[in-house]
């Protein structure tokens, strides 16, 4: 017969233990102590077998028959309700050990790899300052895709919306490292786009003026009170259409002048890759009037004060206000003209985009991509160069567009 709550209430220690049955393999055992405690016998591979429910009254009548029904639906799918229980409590036992915050730092520390001090330092104070103190003491396996949200939405609230999301980028990265090491099943931040929370910030571009306003620009740097170290310094940004810091920081030992290509080690790049500016006839008369100027230093463009440290940015940025174009244009501005012009004249769009170093991140080949279609490129940029001194002094340029076949 079925037990009841009365029944079980009534029941009174003795000398040995001993138990009364509620059926279908339940039974509840009353120790000598008083103590009762719920049991569920069962066959498993044609051997009995027997786990513990809890004790009486912590575990009621109903919930001991619950848990009866879940071993039983157990046994009926081929599971040992005895291994089950010692693979949840093992899977507790990781999760408790495997916190956000504990997993994070084991990716960091994988990640960081290759990567600048500074970069990798960043990376960790932005999770300590924004992610850890909502998630860092929870499971990384229980982290479900609203608490991301909850997260990145509070980082944005403060009006930090690109920090925001590349938090969300990182922590991508971290729950990809964690279902990879087996740490968690799968990744939340996956379901989750940055246009799907976050609002939606203008882009905001460069100033730079008209390609049409190009010839005119060109005539007012030469012609402008700049010292000839910065017109030079812009002629030279013209030409090679790199970004102003890696302009202003080149060094002389970059410079193979014999092979006609500067050469920028990674470590002064955006995209942290090694990149190759074909010089063209018009650079190589920069770089040698240059010579003239800088004299012995290392660096092509010293700062007046300290030579041994680059000229400031905004030594080119004060040449295009003294030529007229101050907030209409930026060193820059010279890329996109250069990019606009070149992809209108019909050149590969790959030759342009491996000009501008706009090699894909966090690719193995990214460190090789320098060095392709250099025979290309070497004749784009020398096209680019005769373009620049035509419109400049007014000369036919419609020949460009043939040459670009």
């Amino acid at each position: 017969m079925p037990l009841t709550d009365t029944q079980i209430k009534a029941l009174q220690p003795k000398e040995k233990p001993y138990q009364v049955t509620d059926g279908d393999g339940l039974a509840l055992q009353v120790e000598s102590s008083g103590r009762k405690l719920w049991r569920f016998r069962y066959t498993y591979n044609s051997k009995p077998a027997m786990i513990s429910l809890g004790g009486y009254p912590e575990v009621s009548l109903a919930q001991a028959r619950e848990k009866r029904l879940e071993a039983k639906k157990l046994l009926a799918q081929g599971v040992s309700p005895s291994e089950h229980r010692k693979t949840v409590k093992r899977d507790r036992m990781m999760a408790a050990e495997n916190d956000f915050e504990s997993v994070a730092r084991q990716w960091q520390q994988q990640w960081a790899v290759g990567k600048s001090e500074r970069h990798a330092r960043i990376v960790l104070t932005r999770l300590g300052q924004d992610v850890f103190p909502d998630l860092g003491n929870r499971a990384i396996s229980d982290i479900q895709a609203y608490e991301l949200v909850a997260t990145i939405k509070k980082i944005a609230g403060r009006g930090a919306v690109d920090l925001a999301k590349r938090n969300l980028q990182t922590i991508s990265m971290i729950f990809r490292y964690a279902v990879a090491h087996n740490l968690a099943a799968r990744n939340p931040a996956a379901d989750v786009r940055p246009s799907d929370i976050l609002p939606s910030v203008k882009k905001q571009n460069y100033a730079r003026v008209d390609v049409k306003e190009l010839p005119a620009l060109l005539r007012a740097i030469e012609a402008g009170r700049s010292s000839p170290l910065t017109r030079l310094a812009v002629r030279l940004l013209a030409l090679t259409f790199v970004r102003t810091s890696e302009l202003i920081g080149a060094r002389w030992d970059e410079l193979d002048i014999e092979a006609a290509q500067w050469r920028i080690p990674a470590e002064r790049m955006k995209m942290k890759t090694p990149h190759i500016v074909p010089l063209s006839r018009q650079a190589l008369e920069v770089l040698e009037l240059l010579k003239q100027i800088s004299g012995d230093g290392a660096m092509l463009f010293p700062n007046q004060n300290n030579r041994s440290q680059p000229m400031s940015n905004n030594t080119i940025l004060k040449c295009l206000e003294i030529a007229g174009y101050k907030h209409r244009m930026t060193g820059h501005g010279f890329r996109g003209i250069a990019s606009t012009v070149l992809h209108e004249q019909g050149y590969n769009h790959e030759w342009i985009e491996l000009q501008l170093a706009h090699s894909q991140r966090d690719e193995v080949s990214a460190a090789y991509n320098h060095a392709l279609y250099i025979p290309q490129r070497t004749r784009m940029m020398q096209e680019w160069a005769d373009y620049l001194d035509a419109i400049k002094s007014g000369g036919n340029v419609v020949g460009f567009k043939a040459k670009a076949a």
